[in-house]
């Protein structure tokens, strides 16, 4: 019996890290098929997830140009994917997030009349503009999209005071913890730049900042944030993998790149950034799929941005929010750094985010529902 084409559709290394579990539960369906289409919004941090997960697409729309803007973007993306859908004709097409890939492919399956399946449905901050441009993406695709796959109560809940129908909303957990747990299972992978001995006896703080609406002053007071840490905590290594947008990496390169203690690195591949991540004592970060990642592995996270939509992270305890002011992401690094109480509390906090079985829990339910009799 022939199985049922599903269409993937992603183009960033977020996504594909999220999907690529359910990619492979995909696989492993007696009815159900994986066909993969990235774009490549994101290409060589998109490629090097290709390769960690052995994800081979079955179609590449190439979209990335220079200086590209969200525009430039969602059009090719929808327009590409037309083609595709026409030649595929898929019975479900799934997207994952709120990047414009995914508003983008969801819009072209609605348009081809292809039901869109949401995998972490239900992330809200309340403000367009925070993150930008991904609340707003991630609301249209719940405009869009058949099924909305949570993961949490909180997201699920956000869904149903929006108005969507209870039959539609699966709560299943977050793909992250699946993506991690199969990566845990593998041998630690350190970066070439970074080897045991240069970690060793030195508190790890990582980093990562990339957001929009942080670019410019913001970016700014956190390299200043960063530099005062670096120089207060003589037994601290900073580690920051760069962002390749010049936005960002053309400031922290320029403020931070002479700094003994704070190691620039370029962007790394996922099993170098999850052994980081493991031995890392805090995280600083704007990264939505950090505040999911590093409860994980019991890794404090300071959370650079004015909100989240991540709340379940604050409420446990495992994540708080510094915003981008100076001041105030030295004093709450600092507290933790300093204060061996208060760091253990934020480990001891339980992870939020699921159990490992989110893939599992979306493919049953496409399977449920893309299966004659299912």
């Amino acid at each position: 019996m022939s199985r049922t084409p599903v269409l993937v559709v992603f183009g960033t290394r977020p996504e594909a890290i999220k999907l690529a579990p359910v990619i492979s539960a995909l696989a492993a369906s007696p009815t159900l098929a994986p066909r993969l289409c990235v774009t490549g919004q994101h290409r060589e941090m998109l490629d090097q997830m290709l390769a960690v997960f052995d994800l081979v697409p079955d179609h590449d729309l190439a979209v990335m140009q220079p200086a590209q803007d969200l525009a430039g973007v969602t059009a090719r993306v929808v327009t590409g994917l037309a083609a595709v859908l026409a030649a595929e004709q898929p019975a479900a097409l799934l997207v994952q997030g709120d990047t414009t890939t995914a508003f983008a492919a969801a819009l072209a399956g609605f348009y081809a009349g292809v039901p869109v399946g949401h995998v972490e449905a239900g992330l809200r901050t309340g403000r367009l503009d925070q993150p930008f441009p991904e609340e707003m993406n991630r609301r249209l695709v719940t405009q869009l999209a058949a099924w909305h796959y949570a993961p949490t109560a909180r997201a699920a809940a956000a869904l149903r005071r929006e108005g969507v129908a209870e039959a539609r909303i699966m709560l299943t957990g977050n793909t992250v913890v699946d993506a991690l747990t199969a990566i845990a299972a593998r041998p630690a992978t350190l970066p070439a730049a970074l080897p045991a001995e240069v970690l060793a006896g030195r508190r790890l703080v990582l980093v990562t900042g990339h957001r929009r609406e942080s670019f410019g002053a913001g970016l700014a007071a956190m390299c200043e944030a960063l530099a005062v840490l670096a120089e207060r905590f003589a037994d601290v290594l900073i580690v920051y993998p760069v962002h390749l947008n010049p936005a960002v990496a053309g400031p922290v390169r320029a403020r931070l790149g002479a700094h003994p203690r704070i190691a620039l690195t370029a962007p790394l591949d996922y099993l170098e950034f999850v052994a980081l991540l493991r031995r890392a004592h805090l995280v600083i970060t704007d990264s939505g799929g950090v505040q999911e990642e590093a409860p994980s592995f019991a890794v404090p996270v300071l959370v650079t941005r004015a909100t989240t939509e991540r709340r379940e992270a604050l409420d446990a305890g495992v994540a708080r929010l510094v915003g981008t002011d100076r001041e105030a992401i030295v004093n709450a690094a600092s507290a933790l750094l300093a204060d061996p109480a208060a760091h253990a509390a934020m480990r001891a906090a339980t992870n939020p985010f699921g159990d490992g079985h989110a893939a599992a829990r979306i493919v049953a339910h496409l399977e449920s529902v893309l299966t004659p009799g299912g």
